[in-house]
């Protein structure tokens, strides 16, 4: 069974604050008409001293956005550029959203409260700085269901309504508005740094660096790596084995991003801003989650190649003051650090053990075409077998199932029940009918208690290679 999160006292930490003249723009956030409460997520409000705050206060700090005590007192709209379908932009930032504060939690981790929805900056453009009342309950689901397989992911902090009318021209509009707080380790992007390199800014770019691998910890470098001293090639060798293991986490999960655009990609390693995200209904190398990937860049076998191109546009940001055989050297980890990941993570979630890369391969191989074959969800397929059930010696995945199964995986009643929990998106649909339609807010909680069973049954997920990510929300 995974643990919850330990609870702890407030810490604030605002250590972002010698960097914000040139990496952000303060903000005033936007007023609303009404708060109601939808959404508060009290496991992590304990593991950052929060969980004791009153309704009112929760509705000042997480809405109104006064300032928590010790901590910043003006929110900031972070300041990037960014590949978006590998076209460079550089006139997008924070545009709907904005860091608040930066708190120690019971790990000692550094974890910021950012926003979405929580008004207009000055990277808004022709955007109203708003977050549609659906948009905020589909990152609720996709953030509760990552955390539970075991991806490192930001964490939805709290969800209130505002009481505006949005009009948008993917749902049906006019539609209901919220704020969601965002609680994450880190709100910095590959897309950051990539605006340092072409502004041309040598100095901010070791101060970002030094501050991220200070925020951020990490081993070193492989031994024989060149540069292994420089603190430009350390980040990059941390953010490729991140990185990696984030994108073996989203194959294991079956999960669809939808928009692995540069500013994107967090340099912690953690997956965040969920828009048109989707979970496989079959395994489909070629399933796309977002209607506007008409080239299906982001497509759910295309992921690691996009995460893969994503960090080569960091390095080649790092060239501003690193050469490049220690950038090149990092970036070739990237493919075995993968591939290492995705067995560890799809092990895992077999409920297996491991025989060997070889015995491993074969079984994953296996596992992937009995996927196709049967045409079914990944996460049905996960649950049918896990801890080696159902294995069928008839076949060769039934065989080399036996082979691995472990004891003692069944143990949780979650694997006795018929099935698992799911978000397919007509489950996901189903669940925002019932807010839409009839504000009926008890299916929706009763399935992130779902999975929340279903992270407690599968325990605590494999650490990255070289332990190289605190991985947030994981819990240990």
């Amino acid at each position: 069974m995974r643990a919850e999160p330990q609870a702890g006292p407030y810490r604030p930490d605002p250590l972002i604050l010698p960097l914000a003249d040139w990496l952000a723009d303060p903000v005033e956030p936007a007023v609303f008409p009404m708060h109601e409460l939808r959404f508060r997520n009290q496991r992590w409000a304990a593991a950052v001293g929060l969980d004791d705050l009153s309704e009112p206060q929760w509705i000042d700090h997480c809405v109104r956005f006064l300032p928590l005590p010790g901590n910043l007192e003006q929110p900031l709209a972070l300041r990037y550029h960014g590949h978006q379908f590998r076209v460079y932009n550089p006139d997008i930032g924070d545009g709907r959203g904005f860091l608040f504060a930066q708190i120690r939690d019971s790990a000692e981790r550094l974890l910021d409260l950012g926003t979405k929805g929580s008004g207009q900056t000055p990277y808004s453009r022709f955007g109203d700085g708003r977050l549609t009342l659906k948009g905020a309950v589909r990152e609720i689901l996709a953030t509760e269901m990552l955390e539970a397989l075991g991806v490192n992911t930001s964490k939805t902090f709290s969800v209130v309504e505002t009481g505006e009318a949005l009009v948008r021209g993917d749902e049906p509009s006019p539609t209901r508005s919220a704020v969601l707080v965002r609680l994450s380790h880190g709100h910095i992007r590959i897309g950051t740094f990539q605006r340092l390199a072409v502004l041309d800014e040598p100095e901010h770019m070791r101060s970002l660096i030094d501050y991220c691998l200070e925020t951020f910890p990490g081993p070193p470098p492989p031994d024989d790596a060149p540069g292994r001293n420089e603190p430009a090639a350390i980040l990059l060798h941390q953010v490729v084995e991140r990185l990696a293991d984030l994108a073996a986490a989203y194959m294991a999960a079956g999960f669809v991003h939808g928009v692995l655009n540069s500013d994107n990609m967090n340099i912690s390693g953690e997956s965040f801003d969920y828009g048109p995200w989707r979970w496989l209904p079959r395994w489909d190398a070629e399933f796309t989650a977002a209607y506007f990937d008409h080239t299906g860049l982001y497509s759910f076998g295309r992921q690691p190649q996009a995460i893969h191109w994503n960090c080569a546009q960091l390095a080649i940001a790092l060239r501003l003051i690193a050469d490049a055989p220690p950038l090149i050297a990092a970036l070739d980890r990237f493919a075995p650090l993968y591939q290492q990941a995705l067995a560890r993570r799809l092990l895992w979630r077999l409920g297996v053990v491991s025989r060997g890369s070889e015995e491993d391969s074969a079984l994953i191989a296996a596992a992937e075409q009995q996927m196709r074959d049967e045409g079914i969800a990944p996460d049905q397929f996960f649950f049918r077998h896990r801890g080696g059930r159902n294995a069928a010696a008839a076949d060769e995945f039934g065989e080399l199932l036996s082979a691995h199964a472990a004891t003692g995986e069944n143990a949780d009643p979650l694997w006795a029940e018929p099935s698992a929990p799911s978000l397919v998106i007509d489950n996901v649909e189903a669940l925002w009918a019932a807010i839409d339609q009839g504000d009926d807010w008890r299916p929706l909680h009763a399935a992130i208690h779902e999975i929340r069973r279903l992270g407690g049954a599968l325990g605590k997920p494999p650490p990255p290679a070289g332990h190289g990510a605190q991985a947030f929300g994981n819990h240990t």
